[in-house]
């Protein structure tokens, strides 16, 4: 018995060492390897760019909605079904709302994530499709080339990781950064 409580302690201390030192350093090592994209990054101006924003005028592009209005400290989706009749209706007046802001769009051209908040209800991302449907409108306001817009969507699309994991999205607060640079 003697030697079962000596061992049961050895074993506690190696595994204190090992799980609150060696163990700690490493993972906090690596975060620090890490790409800048998988922290909350401040930018320049002072935005947070990993956490998504409200962006409402017509000259900037459209943040994907959220669940949460925003709210890091309350992170979380609105948890309605697809058949929830309360949900539809929100994503319909999304709908509505998206076709009066950009006329000549048809309803089956704006992509979902325009129209439906994400899990987290903070996603920073919109995917291309998003951005170039919103073109038109941005350019109309702005007196810029349509061309432009779509090259710096083009500059501002985040590739998958490896070009395997993932899909291309775009940071919607550099891109609107990225578009007040250029007008």
């Amino acid at each position: 018995m003697k030697n079962n409580i000596i061992s049961a302690i050895r074993l506690t201390l190696v595994c204190l060492v090992f799980f609150c030192g060696i163990y700690t350093l490493a993972v906090y090592g690596i975060s620090k390897l890490a790409p800048e994209s998988m922290s909350f990054a401040k930018t320049k101006a002072g935005y947070y760019e990993n956490v998504g924003q409200s962006f409402t005028n017509d000259k900037y592009f459209y943040s994907r909605p959220s669940a949460v209005a925003y709210n890091a400290a309350g992170s979380g989706g609105s948890n309605k079904g697809p058949s929830n009749p309360n949900y539809l209706a929100e994503v319909q007046a999304r709908i509505d709302s998206f076709l009066v802001h950009n006329p000549g769009v048809q309803k089956e051209d704006i992509p979902s994530d325009l129209v439906t908040a994400s899990g987290s209800g903070l996603d920073p991302n919109i995917s291309v499709q998003g951005a170039k449907v919103q073109v038109k409108r941005i350019a109309s306001i702005r007196n810029m080339n349509e061309s432009t817009i779509h090259q710096l969507i083009e500059q501002q699309t985040e590739k998958p990781l490896l070009g395997l994991f993932g899909t291309e999205k775009i940071n919607v607060l550099k891109l609107n950064l990225a578009l007040d640079i250029l007008n």
